[in-house]
């Protein structure tokens, strides 16, 4: 290998490394400090680079092909501020086990603390935050330098998909000249006869890492048997997935299921709300509607995957069970606020369900308890579907949503009232629908920029429901529609402000709820049609919606359907429902 300087040099031989370890996508915003990494990474013929003029709107965009892929795409920026922007995405990353590589091109560290222009400490910048972190060496062709430089690279990719995965910083010194301007006598043409492992690499990966799964021990299967065997009133529950392990997958939940008579209360982001295996197992997506009923029967045993749930009424309903709640986690993590559960497994959760039906003797003795889910289910859908065509309320959008989205498509919801109400009005479908969503710090930025990343990973159809406040904290995430050549449909609710603050008590203090909690702003986002090339429409009426959208997920190109909405009606039909379902239910 040769190149014009050292710093081009060292950019070749970083993006070499990265697309060897399995990097195919990066992310990157204009600057100067980053030209060496830049360029490296546009010439590569097996990375594909994706342009963002804001360095927040790229983060997430990198975050939300990891969270599609459960591999990372890299993002990059110049010093100073850019890399501040990044921050946001990172937190994301890391508190939702997303795997991220962040690469932030810096100044010579001399220059630090010394006034110098777009010069700031990036040393450890995102702190805890990242999985793990290293500042490089500056470049320069030393055949020992270079062969650490790929194995720190190889180990960042490493790093960010391992147990648990997430967010990986690698800071990146470089000097002028930055472009690739030739500088005599600066990288010796003699450097691939002489060290060739370190200026070409190897076949592959420099150093290949090979993950194992995390089995629990036959001991603890053997006493969470006999746990599972005396249960009569055995429940599963699936939170929000994490995008690089597959657990439990649908064979072995059934498999699970079959042997304990467990109902599956599956989160919409768990990855088993929606699937193949719905019509065949008693997969719950209403709980959150009758959980808190008066009379409703707790658990004697709970077995957890995933992170917690997005349900508050199924947090609390754990944590007044008093039943032994059993976390499986291959990370060994402790995501359960209410910090009431009994076991921490730290295993795979496949391996673990696995392994407990096999120990199982089979046979179960939970069928009324199975039964009264699954009758319940029937009888709550039958009350939604009543409460739709009375009125049109928020809850209503999100489930024609997952009712009408295409079977395959990927499903991007937005935080505060989407998620939630994707929760309690998405039924469960025997439909290929990969539901996603920034669950790890529930932040309404970036919102639009994840999901446009994420559609950029599938030839699926995308499909993104947000709010107005996460559509126009991120409008220029839409610029990715063009610069990246990704086409969604977007379900626009506005309620004008934030709908979520009517279902906390500061609702009954007015003021100040309306002016500095709802915060109605009054914006007309039909010129978002002109600014972002995309087609925008506003429909009034659930059968007008589901016209529209229907035509949307049918058609090229990205259409935006604005629905408007009464926040506080919403509200108070959902508390209606709710009371309905309670009454009835029980």
């Amino acid at each position: 290998m040769t190149a014009p300087n050292r710093n081009t040099l060292w950019g070749e031989i970083l993006v070499e490394e990265l697309a060897a370890a399995g990097l195919s996508a990066a992310c990157v915003s204009p600057g100067s400090r980053s030209t060496p990494l830049t360029v490296a990474l546009a010439e590569h013929p097996d990375v594909t680079v994706y342009s963002h003029l804001d360095e927040r709107s790229s983060a997430f965009f990198a975050l939300g092909r990891g969270r599609r892929t459960g591999r990372p795409t890299a993002v990059v920026c110049t010093s100073g501020t850019a890399a501040a922007n990044f921050h946001p995405a990172v937190l994301e990353a890391s508190e939702a086990r997303v795997p991220l590589l962040v690469l932030t091109a810096d100044r010579p560290p001399e220059l630090r603390d010394s006034g110098a222009n777009q010069t700031t400490d990036q040393v450890k910048l995102y702190g805890d935050a990242v999985r793990w972190y290293r500042t490089l060496p500056e470049p320069e062709p030393e055949p020992r330098k270079l062969r650490s430089l790929r194995v720190t690279v190889d180990r960042a990719v490493a790093e960010a998909t391992g147990t648990p995965a997430g967010p990986v910083h690698l800071n990146v010194p470089f000097r002028k000249p930055l472009e690739p301007t030739p500088v005599p006598g600066d990288v010796p043409d003699s450097l691939s006869a002489e060290a060739p492992l370190a200026a070409e690499g190897r076949d592959g990966p420099f150093v290949r890492t090979a993950a194992g799964r995390i089995e629990p021990e036959d001991s603890e299967v053997a006493a969470l048997a006999d746990a599972v065997e005396a249960a009569e009133r055995p429940l599963v529950v699936c939170g929000p997935a994490d995008p690089t392990v597959s657990g439990p997958v649908p064979e072995t939940l059934a498999r699970f299921v079959a042997a304990t008579g467990a109902p599956v209360l599956a989160d919409p982001l768990s990855g088993h709300r929606f699937g193949a295996h719905v019509p065949d197992l008693p997969v719950c997506g209403g709980y959150d509607s009758y959980l808190d009923a008066d009379g409703w029967p707790g658990p004697d045993l709970v077995v957890r995957c995933g992170a917690s749930p997005t349900s508050k009424v199924l947090r609390q309903y754990l944590r007044d069970a008093g039943a032994r709640q059993v976390l499986v986690d291959p990370a060994g993590g402790w995501r359960e606020a209410e910090f009431t559960a009994t076991d921490l497994v730290v295993a795979d959760p496949t391996a673990t369900l696995d392994a407990l039906a096999d120990a199982l003797a089979g046979g179960s003795g939970a069928e009324a308890w199975r039964d009264r889910f699954v009758d319940s289910e029937d009888r709550y859908w039958s009350l939604v579907d009543e409460a739709c065509r009375e009125s049109v309320f928020e809850g209503a959008i999100l489930g024609a949503v997952a009712r009408s989205a295409p079977d395959p498509a990927t499903l991007f919801v937005s935080n505060s009232m989407p998620v939630r109400d994707l929760d309690r009005f998405g039924r469960p479908r025997g439909a290929d629908l990969t539901v996603l969503g920034n669950r790890g710090v529930s932040g309404v930025d970036g919102v639009t920029s994840t999901a446009l990343g994420s559609g950029s990973a599938t030839d699926d159809p995308l499909v993104l429901v947000t709010g107005d406040l996460a559509y126009y904290h991120d409008m220029n995430g839409l610029l990715a529609l063009g610069r990246c050549g990704v086409d969604a449909t977007v379900v626009l609710v506005n309620n004008d402000g934030g709908g979520i603050f009517h279902m906390l008590p500061i609702e009954s203090f007015d003021p100040p709820f309306t002016d500095h909690f709802k915060t109605p702003h009054g914006l007309d986002f039909e010129p978002t049609e002109d600014l972002y090339d995309l087609e925008f429409g506003r429909v009034d009426g659930r059968s007008a919606f589901v016209d529209a959208f229907e035509a949307s997920v049918a058609s090229a190109g990205t259409q935006v359907i604005e629905v408007r909405t009464d926040a506080e009606s919403s509200h108070r039909t959902r508390e209606r429902l709710h009371e309905r379902v309670c009454e009835r239910l029980v």
